[in-house]
């Protein structure tokens, strides 16, 4: 299987066993045998959204240090493509995580994406032209 984008609402209910899509998730990852690509700003927003708790905020934080995902640092110039694409995309909205995940899409030529966000990554396009393929389907 190929790598794939790790996207924040797929972080988030992977690691939280009350979220309603955790099964669905944790079923796909358990399968999946590529490598997981993220970047920090999903990683911040998956720590937020898991909550106060500094046990939980470790589980999502280690489950990086621990290799099941690469942590992809933003450059300079894919800061500044991620705005233009939140800027294009403010009907949908595209948050800067999203924006984060296009823009690495564009530089790997990873066009697979595990997430959630449906809605989002249907609009989305590499490039401004090739479309994302969603996982889990």
């Amino acid at each position: 299987m190929p790598n794939i984008l790790l996207d924040t609402g797929a972080f988030v209910a992977l690691l939280d066993k009350s979220e309603r899509n955790h099964q669905r998730v944790a079923n796909f990852f358990r399968n999946f045998r590529g490598e997981l690509l993220t970047t920090e700003p999903v990683l911040t927003e998956a720590v937020y959204l898991l909550g106060p708790s500094s046990r939980v905020q470790k589980i999502c934080i280690d489950f990086i240090l621990n290799g099941a995902a690469t942590l992809i640092s933003q450059s300079m110039e894919s800061l500044k493509r991620a705005t233009v694409l939140m800027e294009k995309y403010h009907d949908i909205p595209m948050d800067f995580a999203d924006a984060t995940l296009v823009v690495l899409a564009g530089e790997t030529g990873i066009c697979d994406v595990f997430t959630l966000d449906k809605r989002g990554f249907n609009s989305y396009r590499i490039h401004g032209k090739k479309a994302f393929t969603i996982l889990p389907e």
